[in-house]
C-alpha cells in the first residue's frame, strides 16, 4: 500500500510496481504550481509527487526531470569521466547499472493515482484502461497508484503489441510479425533469430524450445519444417505471449507449450536454448530475457542438456560474448561448464550485431558492444 495526506486528511491505495521497487516511504501531492526544479529536489530526496493536476503537464514534468537528470555540472561531469578512464570493463558495467537505477529512481517519482477500473481522473488524461487491463489483468475494483514512468512503459509495450515485429525470418507478407506482450522481450536483436533460420538442421522430427519468450523461435522452426516443437518457459505471461503469437502464425497446431524450468520431459535431435546474455541481477521481470543472476539458465542447460538429447542430436546453444567483452564471464568458463555437462562443440555460427547500440559512440559501453558477437554453438553428448 501508499499512503499520503491531502488537506489533512489520511488517505491510502494499492502500490503497482512491475519491477517490485517499494512505495516511497513520503509522499507529497503536486500539481501544475510545482517548479521543475522543486520537482527534482524532491525525487532526488526520495518523495514521491502525487499528481492531482493536469495529466499533459505531468509528462511535461518527466521530460523536465529527465532533462535535469543528464545534465551534470562541468566538475561533476569531469570526474565521472577520469573515473571511467580508469576502469575496468567490468567496473564501467556496474558503475553504467548504477546510474540507470539512480536514474530510474527520480524519473518514477512522479505518481498517477488510478480509479478502481484503471481510470485516470485527472485533467486531460488518456484513456489508459485497456493497456493496464492487457498488462495487470482484469480491474479488481481496488483504486491505486502507479508511476508515470512505468504507465508510459506500460502504454508504449501495449502498441508494440497492436503493431507488432517485423521478423523476416518468418517469411514475407502478413505472416512474418511477432507482437510482444507486456513483460515478454520483443525480437528486436534480429541476429539471434537469424542464426536459427540459417543453421542446417540436424532433424525435423522434433525440437525441443527452452525459454519459448514469445515463440519466435518455435515459429521459425515450424516454418523451416520441423514437425513438432515442444517449447518451455517458466513465464505465465511468456507462455500466453507465446500462445497468441504461435496462433496468429498459423503453426500453434505443431508446438506443444509446457510451463517448465528448463526442459520438458524425454529427448529430443535439437534442444535449442537462447538463455539471457549477461550474468547480473535483473531489476525488473522483463530484465530476466537479459540478465542471468550467476548463469543460472546457462549452466542449467549446458549440465542437463545431454540427458535430452537423442543419440546424434545437437544442441544450439545461441549466446552473445557481450559479457566476455565486459570481464562478466571469461570463454574459459563456458567452455568449461561444456566440458563438465558431458558435451562437445560440432561447430560455431558468429554474426555481429545491428542494433543501434552497436555504432553507438555515446553509450556507457560502447567499447564492449563494437566487439561484441552473437554465436550459434551446436554441441553434442559426448559418447
Amino acid at each position: 500500500m501508499i499512503a499520503w495526506n491531502h488537506l489533512g486528511q489520511a488517505h491510502s491505495a494499492r502500490w503497482r510496481s512491475e519491477s517490485g521497487a517499494p512505495a516511497p516511504r513520503r509522499v507529497v501531492t503536486a500539481d501544475d504550481t510545482l517548479s521543475a526544479d522543486t520537482a527534482y529536489r524532491l525525487a532526488c530526496e526520495g518523495t514521491g509527487l502525487l499528481w492531482q493536476g493536469d495529466f499533459q503537464n505531468a509528462r511535461m514534468l518527466l521530460q523536465a526531470l529527465m532533462r535535469r537528470v543528464e545534465r551534470k555540472p562541468r566538475k561533476a561531469a569531469a570526474r565521472a569521466a577520469e573515473k571511467a578512464a580508469a576502469a575496468t570493463p567490468a567496473q564501467l558495467f556496474h558503475l553504467h547499472r548504477q546510474a540507470q537505477a539512480q536514474r530510474a529512481r527520480v524519473l518514477s517519482s512522479i505518481l498517477i493515482p488510478l480509479e478502481a477500473d484503471y481510470g485516470i481522473d485527472l485533467r486531460r488524461a488518456p484513456d489508459w484502461r485497456q493497456a493496464c487491463t492487457e498488462a495487470w489483468g482484469p480491474a479488481d475494483g481496488e483504486a491505486s497508484v502507479a508511476t508515470l514512468r512505468e504507465l508510459l512503459g506500460l502504454v508504449g509495450a501495449f502498441e508494440w503489441r497492436k503493431k507488432g515485429v517485423d521478423v523476416p525470418a518468418l517469411g514475407a507478407g502478413a505472416h512474418n510479425r511477432i507482437h510482444p506482450h507486456y513483460g515478454v522481450f520483443s525480437p528486436v536483436r534480429g541476429e539471434y533469430v537469424d542464426l536459427v533460420a540459417d543453421t542446417s538442421l540436424p532433424s525435423t522430427t522434433l525440437a525441443f524450445d527452452v525459454g519459448v519468450g514469445t515463440g519466435v523461435l518455435s515459429a521459425v522452426l515450424v516454418r523451416r519444417g520441423v514437425q513438432r516443437v515442444v517449447a518451455t518457459d517458466q513465464d505465465p505471461r511468456a507462455m500466453a505471449c507465446a500462445r497468441d503469437n504461435l496462433k496468429r502464425l498459423g503453426v500453434l497446431d505443431r508446438v506443444e507449450l509446457l510451463q517448465a524450468d528448463l526442459f520438458p520431459p524425454g529427448r529430443a535431435p535439437l534442444v535449442v536454448c537462447n538463455p539471457p546474455w549477461v550474468p547480473a541481477r535483473p531489476s525488473s521481470p522483463i530484465e530476466h530475457a537479459v540478465y542471468d543472476e550467476g548463469s543460472r539458465m546457462l549452466r542449467g542447460f549446458l549440465a542437463g542438456l545431454a540427458a535430452h538429447l537423442e543419440p546424434g542430436g545437437e544442441g544450439w546453444l545461441i549466446l552473445s560474448d557481450l559479457a566476455e567483452h565486459l570481464e562478466l564471464r571469461p570463454r574459459e568458463q563456458l567452455l568449461a561448464w561444456i566440458a563438465e555437462g558431458g558435451l562437445r562443440v560440432l561447430g560455431r555460427h558468429d554474426m555481429k550485431p545491428r542494433h543501434a547500440k552497436a555504432t553507438e559512440a555515446g553509450d556507457a559501453l560502447h567499447a564492449a558492444r563494437m566487439a561484441e558477437v552473437t554465436s550459434l554453438w551446436r554441441l553434442a553428448a559426448i559418447g
